[in-house]
């Protein structure tokens, strides 16, 4: 990368930045704690956001009619000899205000949705080798902590500092054998051990770091009256829906009570029967352009937009009675 120009520092210094070039940064004395920092993230052919630790906001660059003088704090840069002033009849420049830039504009920020689509699309290669951590915060547009929230529902590992989706199947494989194991040597499913559990895998020939993710994929911590913070849980409707997985791929089912696989399946009624097919909320696209069921839209979370409104925006709702299921059909 070509370096910066010579003699240019501080806003100057980013100002003159040309194309494909760097600069060394370094942080002021008074520059806030980790939690104030912010970042613009976005690649050439994105829309830049702007992410603080646990937000993402879209930015617009909105022009002004005024012209924003940018005027350092008396003393803390040194005066100029010989300083431009607008006025040819006034000379003391003691008492002349020093700009260092003109502002036309400002930026307007609107929190948004993190865009954790390309998230799911990255980290689907098989293997996945082309990025590490920090890669992932450059490329995809959201806060560190929307990030790591978008890693743990893709129930995503962590293996020599590469990010990778563990094959369902196989994760699947290694559950069964942790319940094959918990009925050999009567553990309780509720208090499980982690060493215990891992160690068992690992001799069954399952790789540890992979043993020790199934307990994070399908079951969770076990705080309260646990006398060591190695004991686990299994998540009866984690274990339930992957099973259910495995059963809906051979094609629908009948089923007349489903509230543990909402968000997982569609909803079929034919006559007085109730058929269900796989389908998952997590595969509908960034951007929806239809919805049909409540909890395929109650997770998307965005910003100053309820799910009725997410709704309404891109279907039209019809209800012939008060009494009767509103219908949603697309616009």
């Amino acid at each position: 990368m070509d370096p910066p120009s010579p003699g240019c520092t501080g806003a100057e210094a980013v100002l003159s930045l040309q194309p494909n070039s760097s600069i060394p940064i370094t942080y002021h004395p008074l520059f806030g704690p980790h939690c104030t920092k912010v970042t613009v993230r976005g690649q050439p052919d994105e829309d830049a956001v702007l992410c603080t630790e646990s937000k993402t906001y879209a930015m617009k660059s909105v022009g002004t009619s005024n012209s924003l003088f940018l005027i350092p704090p008396c003393g803390q840069y040194t005066t100029f000899e010989s300083p431009k002033c607008c006025d040819e009849n006034y000379h003391d420049p003691q008492s002349a205000a020093s700009v260092i830039k003109v502002a036309t504009g400002n930026m307007e920020l609107v929190e948004v949705a993190p865009r954790l689509d390309k998230l799911r699309l990255l980290l689907s290669q098989n293997p996945y080798q082309s990025d590490e951590d920090n890669d992932l915060i450059e490329k995809v547009q959201a806060s560190d902590y929307k990030l790591r929230t978008g890693l743990q529902a893709l129930s995503a590992v962590e293996i020599n500092g590469y990010w990778r989706i563990v094959d369902e199947k196989y994760m699947g494989t290694i559950l069964r054998m942790l319940l094959h194991n918990s009925v050999l040597n009567n553990w309780s499913l509720p208090l499980l051990n982690q060493d215990d559990v891992v160690n068992m895998l690992e001799s069954d020939g399952f790789p540890r770091k992979l043993a020790g993710h199934c307990l994070h994929v399908f079951g969770s911590k076990v705080t309260e009256g646990a006398t060591t913070s190695r004991v686990w849980k299994l998540d009866e409707r984690k274990v339930c829906v992957h099973f259910a997985r495995e059963i809906l791929r051979d094609g629908k089912r009948k089923m007349k009570k489903f509230d543990i696989l909402e968000g997982e399946v569609l909803i079929e009624r034919l006559g007085a029967e109730t058929w269900i097919r796989a389908f998952s909320f997590s595969s509908l696209p960034y951007n929806p352009e239809w919805k049909d069921l409540q909890p395929f839209i109650r997770d998307l979370n965005v910003p100053g937009l309820s799910a009725e409104g997410l709704l309404l925006k891109y279907t039209r709702r019809t209800q012939p009675t008060a009494d009767a299921e509103p219908v949603f059909r697309a616009r």
